[in-house]
């Protein structure tokens, strides 16, 4: 028998983390493709394979996203392709996935810190301007 693992997941500015939530597990494997993340693992005392595929909201750099096993779980970062981009949602489908749910004690809305560093860089531009013209 094959068992979804339950996932929580969470957005930053340069990474979107996924922790797959399987005590004891062995033998895990994680495959991160562009747009793609599998999951798989034998969990618990009694060996239940657990597994995911998802089909990510963006593309990530695959050789840039790692993972790593806990007694708990297995976290895994994975960096986006577009850094700066902010992810609505892990997944490509906007359905509700009974297993995926977000990771609110790590969820920090970093989009609101972007307006305050734009007004700063858009501060530096009008004093480059002045300078050109000059």
């Amino acid at each position: 028998m094959v068992v979804l693992t339950t996932a929580k997941w969470y957005d930053r500015r340069d990474s979107v983390f996924i922790e797959f939530c399987v005590a004891d597990s062995k033998d895990v494997k994680v495959n991160f493709d562009k747009t793609k993340c599998g999951f798989s693992c034998l969990g618990g005392t009694d060996n239940v394979k657990h597994e995911n595929e998802i089909d990510l909201f963006e593309a990530i750099d695959e050789n840039e996203s790692k993972h790593k096993r806990t007694d708990r779980s297995v976290l895994c970062y994975l960096r986006k392709a577009q850094p700066g981009k902010a992810w609505p949602r892990l997944t490509k489908e906007k359905a509700k996935l009974s297993w995926l749910s977000v990771d609110f004690n790590n969820w920090k809305d970093w989009e609101d810190d972007s307006d305050e560093e734009m007004g700063n860089f858009d501060q530096f531009s009008d004093v480059s301007t002045l300078i050109n013209v000059s």
